[in-house]
């Protein structure tokens, strides 16, 4: 490949041949001037992929491309020393989007090449790839749409026939698998770790924010950090971009629904999943909130257990029995907190008017 190609595909064998062969040293990348682009680019993709989307601008030039291609093993050092499985798939997911968004406009030709660095060997025959059913099943497992199900395939001779749309797509989920499977680093060099410790404070303050904000949705009165840990873990798991269950999925919508968030801020909240479908998780969402006439409820902790979707009780859990029961319960303990706070600060005051007057 050309190195403008791999700048826009760092993470393929080629480019980190090529990285090697430029024999850059560690403190070179680190500390020279003449790399300092490549590491503000590094910064600049991991901050893109906590909101979402890794934007991948036109590159020429030697030094812009070059910039480009370092800034990956650059925010690989980054993401391994924050050091959270969460925001690694985070990243990872983010990075194969964005990847999928070019490489749906590459020639058959190249996508081809492209699928044999990560062990898959297809063909191009009539507008049409085909693929050995083993590689199929093993990148289209994650995609929950029914669509992706072998037998709603053409299958043929252990053979199956897709568009390019959907190769593209199964390349994708091999993207994801490479780089999210690259982590943990085992050992980070010291040298590593402090130079990228302020960056790294930052990014997991953000991080954080972003899984108590679920994204960037404004949740106006509902309180996020007052939710049952099933509720919690499963937001925490779609922000990490992982599939959840459809009981899960279920219980989750039903959930905010009912404390008060709307369609669309809980559309924004799947729209980090491996194989988000806008229109119909917007039916789906909307068809609970009682789009046909019918508003389904929260299910009970009994229900959860049933579906395993119950990941362990706290102190509160114990004495409810509804997820429902559980976050208003939550909102009546901070009301009666903040009503004696308010207690407390108006005896103060009182207590300085009186000293006033004496």
């Amino acid at each position: 490949m050309q190195a403008e190609e791999l700048a826009s595909y760092p993470f393929i064998s080629e480019a980190s041949t090529h990285v090697e062969n430029l024999g850059i040293s560690l403190d070179n990348l680190l500390n020279s001037r003449a790399y300092r682009a490549a590491r503000v680019r590094g910064i600049e993709r991991v901050k893109e992929a906590l909101e979402g989307e890794i934007k991948k601008p036109p590159v020429s030039g030697e030094a812009q491309v070059l910039s480009e291609i370092l800034s990956y093993p650059f925010a690989r050092m980054l993401v391994a020393c924050v050091d959270d499985q969460l925001f690694t798939r985070r990243y990872a997911l983010t990075e194969a989007k964005a990847a999928y968004t070019l490489l749906k406009n590459e020639p058959p030709t190249f996508l081809l090449e492209f699928g044999e660095d990560f062990g898959i060997l297809a063909d191009f025959k009539d507008s049409y790839f085909i693929i050995h059913f083993t590689d199929y099943i093993r990148f289209s497992n994650s995609l929950k749409d029914p669509a992706w199900k072998l037998t709603n395939r053409h299958f043929r001779a252990g053979k199956v026939r897709i568009t390019k749309e959907e190769f593209s797509r199964l390349l994708e989920e091999a993207v994801r698998e490479r780089i999210e499977r690259s982590f943990p680093i085992p050992e980070i060099p010291e040298e590593v770790s402090s130079f990228c410790a302020l960056y790294v404070a930052e990014i997991r303050e953000q991080f954080e924010i972003q899984k108590k904000k679920f994204g960037a949705t404004d949740f106006g009165t509902v309180e996020p950090g007052l939710f049952p840990p099933c509720i919690s873990h499963a937001l925490a798991n779609v922000q990490g971009g992982v599939n959840l269950a459809h009981s899960m999925r279920f219980a989750m919508t039903s959930f905010l629904l009912s404390v008060g968030m709307s369609v669309e801020e809980i559309l924004n909240l799947f729209n980090i999943s491996p194989d988000f479908n806008a229109e119909k998780t917007l039916y789906q969402i909307e068809h609970i909130a009682g789009a046909t006439g019918n508003t389904y409820k929260p299910p009970a902790c009994d229900t959860m257990r049933t579906y395993g979707n119950c990941i362990g009780k706290d102190r509160l859990c114990e004495k409810i029995n509804h997820p429902m029961a559980y976050y208003e319960k939550k909102i009546y303990l901070k009301n009666k907190e903040n009503e004696k706070e308010d207690e407390k600060g108006g005896e103060k005051e009182q207590g300085k008017l009186n000293s006033e007057k004496d």
